[in-house]
C-alpha cells in the first residue's frame, strides 16, 4: 500500500533521511520507532506530502503519491495527532465530522452529526460528550475524539503519530486496544509512530527501525526481541550503553 525508494530528505546542512527504503503491505499495522530527531515524523509528512523529499519516490498503492488529483489523495488517510489537535472553538461532534461538513466528502449536517456520534460511540465515548467542547475534556478523551475522527471517512490508510504520548498507562492500554481492534476491524493499513515500547508490542504487525536516516531493521514485531542487530537491542530495552549514542 505504501513504498518508499531511497527517499532523501535534508534541512540545509542536515541530512535527515539519506535512503530511506520501506513497503508497507496493504492491511498490515506497521510501527516505526527510533529515537528522537531521528526523521520519524519527517518520514510520515514525506508520504502524506507537508515534505517535498529531495531524492526519491514515494508510492501509495502502486501510485506515485505527487500525481494526481490532491483532495482525492488526501482523502485516502486517516490521523491521529500527537497532540490531539482538535479544535477548540467546535463542538467535539463537529471535530469528529471535520472532515464530512467541507470539501469532496461533504455530507449534509444531520448525517455527518449521525456518523459523529457513532464514531464516539465505536471508541468508547457516549452520545452527550458530542456536544460538549474540548476543554471539557479529560486528555485521554481527547485522544478518543481523535481516534474518531482519523476513522470519520472511513480511509484506506491511517497514520497514528505518538498516539499514547502524555496518557497514564492505563488510557495508554485502552487506546492501544482501541487502535489495534479498529485496524483490524477496518481492514485498514496503518502506519505508527512511536518510541513508547508498549504500544508497538501492542499495535504492530510489522516493526522498522529508523536511525542515521536509513532503516536500520524491519520485520514482523514477533521477530524484534529476537534480532541481533545492535540498534534495536539498545532501543527497545532502553540502554544507556550500544552504538546509538545519547545526548549527555
Amino acid at each position: 500500500m505504501i513504498e518508499l525508494r531511497d527517499v532523501h530528505k535534508a534541512f540545509g546542512p542536515n541530512h535527515v533521511l539519506n535512503g530511506v527504503n520501506l513497503a508497507l503491505p496493504k492491511g498490515e499495522s506497521m510501527v516505526i520507532i527510533g529515537g528522537s530527531g531521528t526523521g520519524k515524523s519527517v518520514l510520515l509528512k514525506c508520504v502524506l506530502g507537508l515534505v517535498t523529499p529531495d531524492k526519491g519516490e514515494i508510492l501509495v498503492g502502486g501510485a506515485p503519491a505527487d500525481k494526481g488529483s490532491r483532495d482525492a489523495f488526501l482523502a485516502r488517510f486517516g490521523m491521529l495527532f500527537q497532540g490531539g489537535a482538535l479544535f477548540d472553538s467546535l463542538p467535539v461532534w463537529q471535530n469528529v465530522a471535520f472532515r464530512l461538513l467541507r470539501g469532496a466528502q461533504k455530507r449534509p449536517k444531520d448525517e455527518a452529526r449521525a456518523i459523529a456520534v457513532e464514531k464516539l460511540r465505536r471508541v468508547g465515548l457516549k452520545p452527550a460528550v458530542a456536544d460538549l467542547f474540548p476543554a471539557e475534556l479529560s486528555g485521554g478523551m481527547q485522544k478518543r475524539v481523535g481516534l474518531a475522527r482519523a476513522i470519520a471517512a472511513e480511509p484506506e490508510i491511517i497514520f497514528f503519530d505518538e498516539p499514547t504520548t502524555g496518557l497514564d498507562p492505563i488510557m495508554s492500554g485502552v487506546i492501544n486496544e482501541l487502535i489495534r481492534e479498529i485496524v483490524v476491524e477496518m481492514g485498514a493499513t496503518a502506519m505508527t509512530i512511536t518510541h513508547d515500547m508498549t504500544s508497538v508490542r501492542a499495535i504492530a504487525d510489522r516493526v522498522a527501525m529508523l536511525h542515521g536516516g536509513v532503516i536500520r531493521w524491519t520485520g514482523p514485531v514477533s521477530e524484534m526481541d529476537a534480532t541481533p542487530d545492535p540498534y534495536v537491542q539498545q532501543f527497545i530495552h532502553g540502554r544507556a550503553e550500544g552504538p546509538i549514542e545519547s545526548v549527555r
